[in-house]
């Protein structure tokens, strides 16, 4: 999820906790895609609830103030 789709998402009206849930769902869905290949079984971290509104409340204080 690029940081203008989160912006996209909050500016319509969401939470950021909302749209945090929303990126951790799809970032999470990644990592299981990627898992699935045995060759790279361990790559990659799942994002806790935590890690994903840090990465939202980032965007949003950086880019979303214009």
């Amino acid at each position: 999820m690029t940081d203008e789709e989160i912006l996209s998402l909050w500016k319509q009206g969401l939470s950021k906790y909302k749209v945090a849930e929303i990126y951790k769902r799809r970032y999470n869905r990644e990592i299981r895609l990627i898992r699935l290949d045995m060759r790279f079984r361990h790559s990659g971290r799942f994002l806790s609830r935590y890690d994903a509104l840090r990465r939202v409340e980032e965007v949003i204080l950086k880019r979303g103030r214009t």
